[in-house]
């Protein structure tokens, strides 16, 4: 059978997002997350984007810290791609030559230009990333909460609207124009949260629906109409499986294995235990976009087949996977990109696929993509203690902000803005970070008592460490009735 002349079409959302990490720590955690995201995401996206029908979410706190790059945050980055990063590699080069694997000290030596790449597309968008975002043609921008806040977890209606308030001023003063998209934290969703996101000026936002309409159900390739007017995109998790998860295409045995470590934390190899081979590896990642355009056709064709009209497949992964997680993946990208032109699979950003497919009218359950596809990642025994805090935090901030009009509620309100992080209680759980997150969302909290503590006799407040973290606060939105 001939497809369908309308079969449908692919929206892939690449969220991009860092918490604030400027000016906290450096190796292992801390602001050199930042600098590698940077240097293997950013900067590779943005050289493969340009012209591409592609959603890109960038939360405001990032936007934050990419600001500050333009200048002494600029100088760190490039002292870390000039100095740090050439001598970590000829030492650990140095390392297997002496442990006998000269094949994979080589390909030490090859993947330290990557870094020197960086530099130079650094310095070639005169450090002005934001900028760089937004001369993107074709792509659409959406934004975020300020902080990547997990929003049904908040504690008053005054921390939410500032929250959303925050983002999307801010969105709007750096890019000039929004398309009114919207990433959802976590893509934590509860019943009535619309309504918020209405009076933000929302028109879209990313769901996910997979716990409660299962996965490869027909209905995730449909778009749901709400009654205060947002549409919820839900994302496939069919197709988003294809590329994150365990059994996805970074498990490939030819890709570089991100897991395997040298002595000072570098990647030398492959997943199937080899030295790290590029050309076997960019081979593998042609065959695997090949494969991701297949699948996207089938899916659309089966949901015409059975609904007799087009549907939207909505690919949503983090940007951070590609590049830093998965070496291959901005290679895979551009991969799938070309692929697609040549299949006929159709590419379109949020605000194109509402257009093209119409939404339905159907219930939104409670959900997230977290583990389970609940809150429980974010709200458990093991995060208690700064989830709590926050909310205890966001409780005293508001209250203040019914009688207080001061630079000290301004640094309260950042710091709030700071604890209510969702990566805090995400690395706790996880355990990926040591005892880094926790520490930061306890010291944030500290510094909303201390702020407040100040307000009554109006001594100066110290200056914040979140140099740029919402640098243009209004808390309007913390006093609106």
């Amino acid at each position: 059978m001939s497809p369908p002349a309308d079969r449908g079409a692919l929206a892939l959302v690449l969220h991009s997002h860092m918490p604030y990490v400027e000016g906290f720590g450096t190796w292992p955690f801390g602001e050199e997350w930042l600098w590698e995201a940077v240097a293997t995401v950013y900067l590779p996206l943005l050289d493969l984007l340009d012209g591409a029908p592609v959603t890109v979410g960038l939360t405001p706190v990032l936007c934050d810290q990419l600001e500050t790059m333009r200048a002494d945050a600029g100088d760190r980055f490039l002292s870390y791609l000039r100095d740090v990063k050439p001598l970590v590699h000829a030492e650990a080069a140095a390392g297997l030559d002496e442990d006998g694997e000269p094949e994979a000290a080589t390909e030490l030596r090859r993947a330290a230009a990557d870094y020197e790449r960086a530099d130079r597309s650094f310095e070639r968008r005169g450090r002005d990333l934001l900028g760089a975002f937004a001369g993107l043609s074709g792509v659409e921008l959406v934004t975020s909460s300020a902080t990547h806040a997990v929003l049904p977890l908040l504690a008053t209606d005054a921390g939410l609207r500032l929250q959303l308030g925050v983002g999307v001023v801010s969105h709007g003063r750096r890019f000039g124009r929004w398309e009114g998209g919207f990433w959802l934290p976590e893509c934590a969703y509860e019943p009535g949260l619309e309504r918020d996101l209405a009076e933000a000026g929302v028109r879209a936002f990313c769901v996910d629906q997979t716990a409660a309409l299962g996965r490869g159900s027909p209905h995730q390739l449909e778009p749901v109409a709400t009654a205060a007017g947002p549409v919820a995109v839900p994302i496939d998790w069919d197709t988003v499986a294809l590329v994150w998860g365990g059994g996805g295409y970074p498990a490939g045995a030819a890709y570089r294995d991100s897991f395997r470590r040298t002595r000072h934390d570098l990647a030398a190899w492959s997943v199937r235990g080899e030295p790290y081979r590029p050309a076997d590896a960019l081979a593998q990642a042609e065959e695997h976009a090949r494969d991701f355009v297949d699948r996207v056709l089938v899916r659309l064709d089966a949901y015409f087949a059975e609904r007799r009209r087009p549907g939207l497949v909505c690919c949503a992964l983090d940007a951070e996977l590609l590049g830093h997680f998965w070496y291959e993946g901005p290679a895979w990208l551009a991969a799938v990109l070309r692929e697609a032109a040549a299949r006929g699979l159709e590419l379109v950003t949020l605000r194109t696929g509402l257009e093209r497919v119409e939404a339905v009218d159907r219930p939104l359950a409670s959900s997230s993509w977290g583990l389970g596809g609940d809150l429980s990642t974010w709200d458990s025994p093991s995060t208690a203690e700064v989830v709590f805090g926050a909310r205890r935090a966001e409780l005293r901030v508001a209250a203040a902000a019914d009688h207080v009009r001061s630079d000290g509620l301004s640094r309260a309100a950042r710091e709030l803005l700071a604890a209510q992080s969702s990566d805090w209680p995400f690395q706790i759980s996880r355990g990926t970070a040591g005892t880094y997150p926790r520490e930061r969302a306890l010291g944030h909290i500290a510094g909303v008592d201390a702020a407040l503590g100040q307000l009554p006799d109006s001594r100066a407040v110290p200056e914040p460490s979140l140099r740029n973290l919402a640098p243009r606060l209004d808390l309007g939105s913390l006093i609106a009735p």
